[in-house]
């Protein structure tokens, strides 16, 4: 456990860099990148990636906005990928309980970003008197310190709480664990259901129904139904880009001619 604990443990600290640094916020850190690099490290890329689509579709419709993080999808999304390849628990029991684990994990590693709040002054200060090449040296020293206490508590939840989650979960009764994996379908669901609801509008509820038709009548999986989907999209965003391009421009040769 410890070594998988450290191994867990550098990667997060290494995506949190990079996330911050390279891509922009959110961009490595999501479950669907997050867990199938787990999976690697702990031997068990096949459920790394399972886990990383559920736990996608749960946590898709939730972004941290501000201070405000209603679920951490990045730890929970470790501490539950290692959870089920390190004990062989099973996906729904991980999936079921990822929400109210993330839940419980925001508020812990939001504490550290309160203790970084005096540091702002002092980046200010350097601005102020125009010490470019200091704020910059003190922005990439701060990039590299700033996740070091989150990945603390993740080694924590992976070394003390993989174990003891496990104990939690095989003291509770069949019936429980029945339930448990009905949750995971349903939450899915309202992964789906948040993220829908944030998007759908009077000129988007057509295609919520024209994917329903292709997989519930014409039988189409997902992927094929993603690929028109995708095509559909580009489409659009090709046309609607010529149409305000086309905008200002004369109508005809005669009305050029006599402008």
């Amino acid at each position: 456990m410890l070594i998988a604990a450290l191994k867990l443990s550098l990667l997060y600290w290494l995506l949190g860099i990079l996330d911050t640094a390279a891509l922009g916020w959110q961009a490595l850190t999501r479950p669907i990148v997050v867990c199938p690099l787990v999976g690697i490290l702990l031997g068990d890329v096949t459920t790394g990636c399972i886990l990383g689509a559920s736990l996608e579709s749960l946590f898709m419709g939730i972004s941290a906005i501000g201070g405000s993080i209603p679920a951490d999808a990045t730890t929970t999304s470790y501490v539950a990928t290692a959870f089920v390849i390190l004990t062989g628990a099973d996906i729904e029991s991980a999936v079921a309980i990822a929400m109210p684990i993330g839940t419980v994990l925001a508020s812990v590693t939001m504490l550290p970003y309160g203790l970084f709040s005096p540091i702002q002054g002092f980046f200010t200060k350097l601005l102020q008197d125009n010490k470019i090449k200091q704020y910059e040296i003190a922005v990439w020293v701060f990039t590299f310190i700033s996740p070091l206490i989150n990945t603390v508590i993740l080694f924590g939840c992976i070394y003390f709480g993989v174990d003891a989650l496990q104990l939690a979960i095989a003291s509770l009764p069949a019936w429980v664990m029945t339930g448990l994996g009905a949750v995971s379908s349903m939450a899915l669901a309202v992964g789906f259901a948040i993220l829908t609801s944030q998007i759908m509008n009077k000129e988007t509820v057509i295609w919520f129904f024209v994917g329903f038709v292709l997989v519930k009548y014409v039988s189409l999986d997902t992927v094929a139904v993603a690929v028109i989907g995708a095509a559909v999209a580009i489409t659009i965003f090709l046309l609607e880009k010529k149409i305000i391009e086309n905008k200002g421009k004369p109508e005809s040769k005669e009305e050029e001619e006599f402008f």
